[in-house]
């Protein structure tokens, strides 16, 4: 196998390797791109912006995962939910992650140019944060709150873009954003919580040890009262408030299935967190539907 070029003949391994099929990721990382869009835009945004941003959450999503198993090569094999992912079974050679990494910031980088050069300058933030971000692990027990602002950076740059400035109450939206990230990350770290301890990767499942679920629970309840305090500054209507209640039900939900810190139920909680982005697009969108 040729491990210096990317071959159109191994693409189906290339579409594992970027998560194509386990969309959750780019789930996460489209709600709150949503919902700075359409509060930047007070309602619809304009359908270029609309397009490049979709557009960018997934091929950035992509990429990330990409450097991530890069990252993660010498690990993944001893972890019993990545033993099988393309790097370590041999379908993807390492220089090949590369370069498919390199050609997805490069199509990252040619969406971003449609935008202001003010965004383009905040892009490159995001990129240093999300190809950061594996590495993180290797060196502090918070590798979460890197992902949460990697995560997040796509609400100032949707701010930027479409106003050309950053509200004070936009910086609210990102940590509330950010916060909610550590949350389901977490809970998805508490899945691999004994084989990291094995191969020394560090998370903040981990660092929290027994009182994970707790402070899950309180960054659940910061992600709200965060919430709360941008609906009161934008003034937003009752159907926020729902969908808000809507979001404090799933994370009831989800404490109950992290109650006893089982794997497979652990990553039910963050597959739900989904459900959780989409309840607050709706409220906020459903805001200026009816207004």
């Amino acid at each position: 196998m040729s491990d210096s070029a990317l071959r159109l003949a191994n693409w189906p391994n290339y579409k594992l390797l970027m998560r194509m099929d386990k969309p959750i990721g780019s789930y996460l990382l489209l709600w709150p791109t949503m919902w700075a869009l359409w509060l930047a835009s007070s309602g619809l945004p304009h359908w270029h912006l609309l397009l490049v941003f979709c557009a960018g959450v997934f091929v950035m999503r992509s990429a990330g995962c990409v450097i991530n198993d890069y990252a993660d090569r010498n690990f993944d094999g001893h972890v019993e939910r990545t033993q099988s992912r393309p790097i370590v079974a041999g379908q993807v050679a390492p220089k090949e992650a590369l370069a498919l990494f390199l050609l997805l910031i490069g199509i990252g980088f040619l969406l971003v140019l449609q935008l202001n050069w003010q965004t383009i300058v905040l892009s490159l933030v995001g990129l240093l944060l999300a190809a950061s971000y594996p590495f993180m692990k290797r060196f502090t027990y918070l590798p979460q709150f890197v992902l949460g602002a990697a995560f997040s950076w796509s609400m100032p740059m949707a701010f930027m873009a479409t106003t050309q400035s950053l509200p004070g109450y936009m910086w609210l939206l990102y940590l509330a954003n950010l916060t909610w990230t550590v949350a389901y990350d977490t809970m998805y770290a508490m899945v691999d919580r004994e084989d990291d301890l094995k191969v020394g990767v560090k998370s903040t499942a981990i660092l929290f040890g027994r009182w994970v679920r707790p402070v899950v629970a309180l960054l659940q309840l910061i992600t709200l009262i965060l919430l709360v305090v941008v609906a009161q500054i934008v003034e937003l209507s009752a159907i926020f408030y729902l969908s808000l209640a809507i979001a404090a039900v799933l994370f009831g939900y989800q404490q109950w299935l992290i109650r006893d810190s089982k794997g497979p139920l652990c990553f039910r909680a963050f597959l739900n967190n989904n459900y959780v982005g989409l309840s607050i697009f709706i409220g906020i969108a459903g805001h200026y539907w009816i207004v």
